[in-house]
């Protein structure tokens, strides 16, 4: 399986401090992929330098064979951030008829793309209107108006209830399964087994890449949480 991103020593320093060591990844075509970590461990930072938006201070980063946030990988790359990327004051339709326009994609997108998050049917509401789940699935259809090839998703679980967290699971598997390379972080260990593999990260440093069961098979435990610290364990005592 070829891989679509690919970082190679990838250095970050923010506010004078260096916040993602020498970094080495691939992240393969087709599948889920998890960035787990506990808050400030970088994954936010890895994220923006994978779609181009980070200035990273040495190596580099390859998504699709092109440099991280080349003009030719704007229609190619979607990007969810944390926070709502949508206008409070306009609609539904409205916002993404907007962010179509940008992206120039036809009209038909809209509709396809609202079915795909399970919005259909809120078209005419105003996006500040909109529970916090609607709003993460709105964000959502805004990065997939133009039928991205990779898809980048920065904690979009957050904050949701249960339900909603299953049906964008769901969500991102379909996408993986159509072709879309989906990479999403999130600093919740239970959602680790939804992911076809996972990238451990901790203080700016990659711990472990594998699936969830070989990450289990590897430290010879049945949770992916008690993983994570024999991990960090392993760690600490190469350092010492």
């Amino acid at each position: 399986m070829s891989s679509t991103i690919t970082a190679r020593a990838l250095t970050v320093v923010r506010g004078g401090r260096e916040v993602l060591h020498a970094v080495d990844l691939e992240i393969e075509s087709g599948l889920v992929t998890g960035l787990l970590g506990p808050s400030g461990s970088g994954k936010t930072t890895l994220l923006r330098s994978i779609v181009g938006a980070q200035v990273v201070a040495a190596g580099a980063v390859e998504v699709l064979a092109l440099p991280a946030g080349s003009a030719a990988l704007r229609s190619r790359v979607g990007y969810q951030t944390q926070a709502p990327s949508v206008y409070a004051d306009l609609t539904v339709q409205e916002n993404l008829a907007y962010f179509a326009s940008i992206l120039g994609v036809g009209g038909d997108r809209i509709a396809a793309t609202l079915a795909v998050v399970g919005l259909l049917g809120h078209e005419r509401q105003l996006a500040e209107t909109l529970s916090g789940g609607e709003l993460a699935r709105l964000s959502l259809a805004a990065a997939l108006l133009n039928e991205p090839e990779v898809l980048v998703l920065d904690e979009p679980t957050v904050g949701l209830d249960p339900v909603l967290r299953n049906d964008l699971w769901q969500t991102f598997h379909g996408l993986a399964a159509a072709g879309t390379t989906v990479l999403v972080s999130s600093h919740v260990m239970d959602e680790a087994d939804r992911c076809d593999r996972l990238v451990l990260l901790r203080d700016g440093t990659i711990l472990a890449v594998g699936s969830p069961e070989e990450l289990r098979r590897e430290t010879g435990t049945d949770d992916l949480g008690a993983a994570f610290l024999a991990l960090i364990d392993a760690g600490e005592s190469k350092v010492s």
